[in-house]
């Protein structure tokens, strides 16, 4: 039986007569299994759940280390570089999940372009790398809370108060805040999904909100600094003395440090910049995990505009966090200094908290530390959200699970869903993973913190990579036929995908260069991902935390194997990929100058009218949600 076959008759559900009949009297009200989700998120939430998802502690706490390992200059460049990286695999993703909204994506489209023991695997490794996060998520905010800035480090800067920190936060053990957060991401996910999307709207918007503020507060400290100093340029910490680059690079063992210096140190910062920063932008994908649960699809675009969304909205405010951020703090500064090989300190080594510091603003440190933990507090549960709904996905798909009836005891809970369509089993599982939280109450919190971001980092660079195969392997069944033509296609060859047709939902331009591009970066990363764990003495556990998600992958592909084909020799395992391109989701526009998301005029005889002047301000409202 294929994968297809066993995804279509564990989701089918029978109806009684009663049903029926109430199906009659209301023919426009859709029903739903007691296994399925619920399709009430509009375009509006899936693009703010999907940056609230982002925008977590990675691009506040990690930005001041890679401005310190390769210069702000270098830091802009890494920002865009790793950008670009996601911004490809994520179209890939978005363009299949725009044609076949399907529970469950990128566990979907390797298992039916690649092989299904590739897919299963990615399910696993994405919900695992999410469980991850949910953890480090709550660690982070138990590290925030104690926050404190080394008196000795206030004088040299010349902070007018001789203490800076939250006294309360030093006072209280770590494991209350670990508890009471890991009430609030429970509480919020058991939301019906239409109210925890209202509230991840609220949430995005605010951190949208504080994020552009940042980015102008430190426009307005830079201002109102220049001109004073030995070097009156606004420009003053990307020049000399200090420079576009960091003049050298420091990393250490448990034994000594490292340093690199000229084109070999820009590489290894650059390097290790890379690998820092992909932890920050990983939930791009998170607006394809909403596809399930997405209302109107053919309506809104809303996988079409949420994936162009989530990409152009993170790298350019992460981007300008990050440059202008680097006009107020010196790579050198000591706080800024992090030798270690993973780790994730505390709000007081934020480069944009020391940006107020060295600038000798009052208050607003308080207030960004604090929206820090907000910051985290939304991203753990939006980690739940994505790892309940990857879970729940896998729970829908028998042969994912062993062959043992505790197995199918166990599939049944997690696929069965409330009456209002919130997977409860699969939330409550994935949701104990975030006690690995209380690690926090560890001597050494913020090496474990890097750890686990560096290993949600190593699987989350395999899910990407086998995407932008899916995707590769995708292209093979489409055509660029004519725009009059339907979306499917049978030729001489067989049935295809137009990719030109006017009702196709989501195309991008070159996008298999954007996929293949996307593949090779992610296979690179992934091998180098941990490469400061060989320097002398081998550092076994960042070595593991690196590594172990490779293994893992390649051991559930040989699970698979072995478990349905009962064959322990990998030269005699077959492929299994169905290509199937049926029934893809058509778009009730076929105007393609009237998409969503492109601006039109109403009124093509006059420009200056009040039709015209409509559609401009639907066309930035369109952006902007």
């Amino acid at each position: 039986m294929g994968y297809n076959d066993l995804l279509l008759s564990s989701s089918m559900e029978m109806e009684s007569l009663e049903d029926a009949k109430k199906r009659v009297k209301t023919p426009n009200r859709r029903k739903y299994g007691p296994t399925e989700l619920r399709r009430r998120l509009g375009e509006r939430h899936v693009n703010m759940i999907a940056f609230s998802a982002t925008v977590g502690i990675g691009l506040f706490l990690q930005s001041g280390k890679v401005i310190y390992l390769i210069g702000p200059g270098g830091a802009v460049m890494a920002y865009l570089l790793i950008g670009s990286v996601l911004w490809s695999a994520v179209a890939s993703l978005g363009e299949m999940t725009a044609a076949f909204p399907v529970k469950g994506p990128i566990i979907d489209f390797p298992s039916r372009f690649v092989d299904e023991s590739v897919g299963f695997a990615v399910g696993w490794m994405a919900w695992f790398a999410y469980v991850i996060v949910i953890a480090t998520e709550i660690t982070a905010v138990a590290q925030l809370f104690n926050f404190e800035f080394a008196p000795d480090y206030l004088k040299a800067v010349g902070y007018p108060e001789p203490t800076l920190g939250w006294h309360f936060g030093q006072t209280t053990s770590p494991a209350v805040w670990v508890g009471m957060v890991l009430i609030m991401i429970l509480l919020i996910n058991l939301l019906p999904v239409r109210a925890y999307g209202e509230l991840e709207y609220i949430f995005g918007c605010f951190k949208m909100t504080v994020i552009c503020g940042i980015i102008l507060f430190n426009v307005v400290i830079n201002a109102r600094s220049a001109g004073t100093g030995d070097n009156p340029s606004r420009f003053r910490y990307y020049q000399s003395p200090y420079g576009f680059f960091s003049s050298n690079t420091t990393t250490a063992s448990s034994t000594q440090n490292y340093v690199y210096t000229s084109g070999t140190g820009r590489l290894i910062g650059m390097w290790s910049a890379i690998n820092t920063i992909f932890f920050s932008v990983q939930g791009f994908f998170t607006v394809a995990v909403t596809a399930a649960e997405n209302k109107d699809l053919d309506k809104d675009e809303s996988i079409k505009l949420g994936t162009r969304k989530i990409s152009l909205r993170v790298i350019v405010l992460y981007t300008l966090v990050v440059f202008t951020s680097g006009l107020n703090v010196p790579y050198d500064d000591p706080n800024l200094r992090d030798y270690s090989i993973n780790s994730i300190r505390r709000g007081e080594y934020s480069a944009i908290i020391i940006a107020c510091v060295r600038n000798k603003v009052r208050g607003w440190p308080h207030f960004l530390n604090a929206f820090f933990i907000f910051s985290a507090l939304s991203t753990g549960i939006n980690a739940l959200y994505i790892s309940s709904r990857l879970l729940h996905a896998l729970a829908n798909i028998r042969n994912v699970w062993p062959e043992a009836a505790w197995a199918d005891s166990f599939k049944s809970r997690l696929e069965k869903t409330s009456d209002k369509g919130v997977p409860v089993a699969a939330v409550f599982f994935s949701w104990m993973f975030g006690f690995l939280g209380f690690l926090a109450v560890k001597p050494f919190p913020a090496q474990i913190l890097g750890r686990m971001a560096i290993n949600s980092t190593a699987s989350m660079l395999i899910v990407y990579a086998c995407v932008c195969g899916a995707f590769l392997s995708f292209k093979s069944r489409t055509i660029n036929g004519d725009v009059d033509e339907d979306i499917v296609v049978t030729t001489d060859n067989g049935t295809f995908l137009n990719r030109n047709a006017s009702d196709y939902p989501y195309k991008s331009h070159l996008q298999w260069m954007r996929a293949a591009y996307g593949l090779c970066a992610c296979v690179v990363l992934a091998i180098f991902n941990g490469w400061r764990s060989f320097l002398h003495p081998f550092s076994f556990a960042d070595f593991v935390a690196s590594y172990i998600s490779v293994l893992i992958f390649f051991v559930l592909i040989a699970a698979y194997h072995v478990k349905d084909e009962r064959e322990w020799n990998p030269l005699r395992w077959s492929r299994r990929a169905t290509m199937d391109i049926s029934n893809p989701v058509a778009t009730e526009e076929t105007d393609l100058s009237k998409r969503k998301g492109r601006l039109h005029r109403a009124n093509k005889k006059q420009f200056f009218c009040r039709e015209n002047a409509v559609r401009i301000l639907e066309f930035i409202w369109v952006w902007l949600k």
